[in-house]
């Protein structure tokens, strides 16, 4: 790997991840995989994308390889380089060679911030062709029955410099996926906190209303994922109003007017 960059790599968990399909996304996945047909799941920060991938990866019955794309990531973090053993130089495969060869799902997080001339290698995977050029092998190596390339992105956020190339998104299908509604949500938050489902249901009502502010100019809202840290407070013993002050609010804006005034909303919905 580079000298700065290390991509974060998780294996597929063994357990059957808990999730609550919202619309039709499960169809269309596993429609998808049977096929291996390219995924792009397009969704706000912290609303369940990867949580999904899990879940359709345990439903499919597939390996799951995340790798978690940043700005100093090079194709050969994904495809693999020659390293020193000993007195030999021996060539170890990148995560996206490792999925390739065993038919496993490859989910490439936040894809845009990834270089483009990076993500441009998995082109050949992601169109008929299904194989994975490696050039310092001087070999192509075909796509093992069962493979799937799965990436995702926060459209909300990216800047014009940031942005799929339409060369990259023509080649996947789009899942667009979003916060649940009121009901589904207080029922995840619940599971994944073990808390009461009215505790939830009440956090989530806070959550939405971050969410539907116009005008705060908060570059993030009150995603899924922190509605369950500030459950998970409420679990150890905090009140509602300190749960969401930590977990929520000043983790949102560092502004002082914008803190005291999601603080008076948080507030004016606590029972």
């Amino acid at each position: 790997m580079s000298a700065n960059s290390h991509p974060t790599i998780v294996e597929s968990r063994t357990e059957a991840p808990f999730y609550r399909p919202v619309d039709d996304e499960v169809e269309v996945f596993r429609a998808a995989a049977r096929r291996g047909v390219p995924v792009l799941l397009k969704g706000p920060t912290g609303c369940g994308k990867t949580r999904f991938v899990e879940a359709m990866a345990h439903d499919v019955g597939r390996k799951l390889i995340t790798v978690a794309g940043h700005e100093d990531m090079t194709s050969a973090d994904l495809v693999g380089r020659f390293l020193l053993k000993g007195a030999e130089t021996v060539w170890v495969d990148g995560p996206l060679t490792r999925a390739v060869r065993e038919g496993a799902i490859f989910y490439l997080d936040e894809v845009v911030e990834a270089r483009q001339d990076t993500t441009v290698v998995i082109h050949p995977l992601a169109d008929h062709r299904r194989e994975l050029p490696i050039d310092r092998l001087g070999t192509t190596l075909p796509a093992a029955p069962g493979f799937q390339l799965v990436v995702s992105y926060n459209p909300g956020y990216q800047s014009v410099l940031k942005n799929l190339k339409e060369s990259t998104r023509q080649r996947f299908i789009a899942i667009e996926l979003d916060f649940p509604p009121v009901d589904t949500e207080a029922e995840v938050v619940a599971h994944e906190a073990r808390i009461d489902v009215e505790t939830a249901r009440t956090l989530v009502k806070i959550g939405h209303a971050i969410r539907n502010l116009d005008g705060s100019g908060l570059r993030e809202v009150s995603s899924t994922r922190m509605l369950i840290l500030a459950a998970e407070l409420v679990g150890e013993g905090l009140s509602l109003r300190s749960a969401t002050q930590a977990a929520i609010v000043q983790v949102l804006s560092d502004d002082h007017d914008v803190v005291r005034a999601l603080g008076e909303l948080v507030d004016a919905l606590l029972p």
